[in-house]
């Protein structure tokens, strides 16, 4: 289970105590937000794409959506989002659980502007009813990220 594989890189760096598993699912924005009580654009949403043969993964604010054009000019491919298979066989995780920690080699990280508004947020944790809260640095830090994009449509539009 992917969720095992999350918590042992955790367990790694001493934080494995930080995961929150829910009895409910957090499967989607909403329903995190309401098994965490926050504010649904402070889940930090983890979305897949493919390019050049291999997973991306763009971890965005809850409110935030893919802007096409945006896309295009950072990664040179249109958007092209992952199917529920794709997902687990390029990136390791299950739709629902997907998050950018204890991915399969190969696989870019990207963080998205969207995030920085806010001084903590919720990443999932490899399953679809976990998630963690974490700072924006320790985002940083644990995701092993390639750079931040600004590739989401503005708030609001």
């Amino acid at each position: 289970m992917s969720i095992e594989r999350v918590k042992a890189y955790f367990r790694e760096l001493g934080i494995e105590d930080r995961v929150r598993e829910f009895d409910v699912s957090s499967a989607t924005v909403e329903l995190a937000a309401a098994a965490l009580r926050c504010e649904p654009q402070r889940i930090a949403k983890t979305l897949s794409f493919l390019a050049d043969g291999h997973g991306v993964l763009v971890v965005a604010a809850g409110d935030a959506r893919i802007d096409n054009h945006k896309y295009k000019a950072q990664f040179g491919t249109k958007a092209k989002m992952l199917s529920p298979q794709e997902v687990e066989d390029l990136v390791g995780h299950g739709v629902g659980g997907v998050c950018p920690f204890g991915v399969k080699e190969g696989v870019e990280v990207y963080l998205d502007v969207s995030l920085k508004r806010f001084e903590t947020v919720f990443p999932a944790c490899g399953s679809s009813n976990s998630a963690i809260e974490l700072t924006i640095p320790e985002l940083e830090k644990y995701s092993g990220y390639v750079s931040w994009v600004d590739v989401c449509k503005e708030q609001g539009k």
